[in-house]
């Protein structure tokens, strides 16, 4: 490999930052101005504002004053803020609304902003700097945050590689300028290959089962695409998907799941020869690093610590979630058989006949249940209202701001005393630009060091409206909303120093825990009330329905955990191989590893495959994705924790933001969960949530 094309050219002074990102916007909450620059002006802007960071870098690196806290530490924090700005701005547009333009930027800009990285923590001289400190530690007087942010810095200089002697750094930077470059091709073919790896279907009829609204949106994605007169389902990121628990025709369910399973293996779009070379990569890394497995190494930072701990937190579901799919799957196939069938449930039947039982036992149909979630009125009187009635927040919908897409709804965040306290972005819906999931963005990051107030993106994908209909949420979207919202107020509240440790710039197994804490609101009754409202009548949705949801929410844990807990072990599975076990044949390698699960992976297949596995991938979660079930159980026990001692109040709205909303990373993740409970968190809530314990 040479990465002597990507290796950042280093100004012996600091230049002059030129451009719409050179100065923080006169918008208010200094908000990008997206007006004030072209997409095609993106890459020599992010070149500059690269220049300019590491100019500002060898500035601390060559500081003839003796190393100290503030001429290095702290120095190093206030770097970086061109590119900070203009960088969060292109990513989000990349993400949300991404075109040729856009996706070529970010081709020719991923390794150079990885070379930067190698730049900066590769830096001899600036590590012995930070070193210089670190050692003097116990002789400075430094503030809880201060001690902090120099410990997860020297952590993080020594997790990049300033401690590998110079033939192991040059062999790093062009590990990483590679593994650069393939994240980013990977990211834009797995998109593109699902957008061209939908379904074509020739007719009507075959859709039977599907609303006129999604019909009606098949017709309309098949009209763009030039088929006038078919229909086109289009894919979503997971493997399963929504339409399977739908459609009547076996047969459509069939191809539609088979289209899903194998995108992006072969032909123009395929990702397997990537990501059998980013797991040869990181195979290497972690022995650049003496580290047994690249799992081992991306957890240093991790509440969980170790690749053993968080196999182990999973395996002890195993048993009890194996016996639920078997139970299942015998309660599916004798269902076909009420049917007439002469068939064994498969992978596109279980989404189906799950859904047929669920609204036999629990009445549930989740059509009839959209009718109640308008996606404005759930953000505006679900989610606003959850925020002010625990929190005192308020919120002001603003026309002032420029956005990147039509989509995109601002608003003013104030705090219970009625101070702004941020800026909200809202982009609600899916469209062809956008990649698939849902995710919160920071464009400006909390700071008291940069006189800094957070403004802050959350993006979903929900199914947008046919023309003339009003945009109806399913129960996951509005799931989802609180979710992604949870994610905002961490960094709404954000009330740190030094922008490294503030808001969501935490461990990837903690970062999810205040997102999926909030989930428990949607379903609380006074929220629900103040939402929930049929769109035609405004009638509030019946109780009826919604202990049916709740009592449905036990159902089919065998197939929603299964699929989460089995792309959790998937991802550890590839990264836990040790140097030079890398396989050559990446199916062949996740069948093995699927079929020693000891879970019925022939029926419930892990929610996302190698192929397009965006998250282990491209968004950071390598030997991460059990993050999500591992903030899963702290959240059933913390919300435990608040059924038992007042519920939503504001009180109780205070209690969290101080022991744990409004930290950041100014603490220990596990000194932060006990602040709050007075407990260390325990797997039973989880269980007894999923229907596990019962079974």
């Amino acid at each position: 490999m040479n990465d002597a094309s990507t290796a950042p050219v280093v100004p012996s002074t600091v230049p002059q930052a030129t451009g719409a990102f050179a100065q923080l916007s006169a918008l208010p909450f200094h908000a990008p101005d997206f007006t004030a620059i072209a997409d095609d002006e993106y890459e020599a802007a992010i070149v500059r504002a690269i220049s300019v960071y590491l100019a500002e870098i060898e500035q601390i690196a060559a500081n003839p004053d003796a190393p100290s806290f503030a001429n290095t530490i702290v120095a190093m924090e206030r770097a970086g803020q061109v590119f900070g700005r203009i960088y969060s701005a292109f990513s989000q547009k990349v993400s949300a609304n991404i075109n040729p333009s856009l996706a070529a930027a970010d081709t020719a800009i991923a390794p150079q902003v990885a070379a930067m990285m190698d730049a900066i923590y590769l830096n001899a001289d600036l590590f012995a700097r930070v070193k210089a400190v670190f050692d003097a530690r116990a002789a400075l007087s430094l503030t809880g945050e201060d001690a902090m942010l120099l410990d997860v810095t020297h952590q993080d200089f020594v997790h990049r590689g300033a401690m590998l002697d110079e033939a192991a750094k040059t062999e790093l930077r062009q590990i990483n300028t590679r593994l650069s470059t393939l994240s980013s091709a990977f990211s834009k073919t797995l998109t593109a290959g699902s957008i061209a790896g939908a379904l074509v279907v020739d007719s009507r009829e075959e859709l039977a089962g599907l609303t006129e609204a999604e019909i009606s949106a098949a017709a309309g994605a098949a009209r763009e695409r030039g088929l006038a007169g078919k229909y086109v389902l289009t894919l979503q990121n997971t493997t399963s998907q929504a339409l399977l628990s739908s459609l009547d025709n076996r047969d459509v369910r069939e191809r539609l799941y088979r289209a899903s399973i194998q995108r992006n293996q072969g032909g123009e779009f395929d990702t397997l020869a990537s990501t059998a070379e980013m797991i040869a990569l990181r195979t290497r890394k972690a022995q650049l690093f003496g580290e047994p497995d690249y799992a081992s190494w991306e957890m240093y930072d991790r509440m969980a610590t170790n690749p053993a701990r968080a196999l182990d937190f999973m395996r002890q579901m195993v048993p009890a979630l194996a016996a639920t799919q078997e139970r299942e799957a015998a309660l599916l196939n004798d269902r076909i058989a009420q049917d007439g069938h002469n068939f064994t449930v498969q992978p596109w039947d279980w989404p189906y006949y799950a859904e047929k039982i669920r609204q036999e036992r629990y009445s549930l149909d989740e059509n009839a249940i959209k009718q109640y979630f308008v996606v404005d009125r759930v953000l505006e009187d679900g989610v606003f209202y959850m925020a002010e009635k625990l929190y005192g927040l308020s919120f002001e919908k603003r026309t002032d701001i420029p956005v990147y897409h039509p989509d995109v709804s601002v608003y003013t965040v104030f705090d219970a005393d009625g101070s702004e306290l941020a800026l909200f972005y809202f982009d609600p819906f899916a469209r062809e630009s956008k990649r698939g999931g849902a995710w919160m963005n920071s464009f400006i990051e909390q700071s008291h060091l940069l006189g800094l107030k957070p403004v802050i993106g959350n993006t979903q994908n929900v199914s947008p409206p046919a023309e003339g209909e009003p945009a109806l949420a399913s129960f996951d979207d509005v799931t989802t909303m609180f979710h992604e919202f949870g994610h905002a107020l961490h960094g709404f509240f954000a009330d740190q120093q030094y922008p490294s440790l503030s808001g969501t710039n935490t461990a990837r197994d903690w970062v999810e825990f205040p997102s999926q804490f909030h989930e428990n609101f949607a379903v609380l009754p006074e929220v629900l009330g103040n939402y929930a409202r049929h769109w035609q009548t405004g009638e509030r949705i019946p109780d009826a329905l919604i202990d049916a949801v709740d009592r449905a929410s036990k159902f089919n844990q065998g197939y929603a955990l299964g699929e989460n807990l089995t792309a959790s072990l998937l991802d550890m599975e590839w990264h836990a191989l040790k140097p030079g076990e890398a396989p050559d044949d990446v199916m062949a390698f996740e069948a093995a590893a699927l079929n020693g699960l000891g879970l019925r992976t022939d029926l419930v297949p892990p929610r996302y495959r190698t192929p397009y596995f965006r998250h282990i991938f491209e968004h950071g979660y390598s030997a991460g994705y059990y993050s999500y079930l591992w903030t899963e159980a702290l959240h059933h026990d913390a919300y435990s924790w608040v059924r038992e001692n007042g519920g939503m109040t504001r009180e109780m709205g205070e209690h969290i933001r101080k022991t744990f909303l409004g930290l950041g990373h100014s603490k220990g993740y596990e000194q932060m969960y006990r602040d709050f409970t007075g407990r260390d968190p325990r797997v039973e809530p989880l269980l007894e949530a999923r229907g596990l314990l019962a079974a």
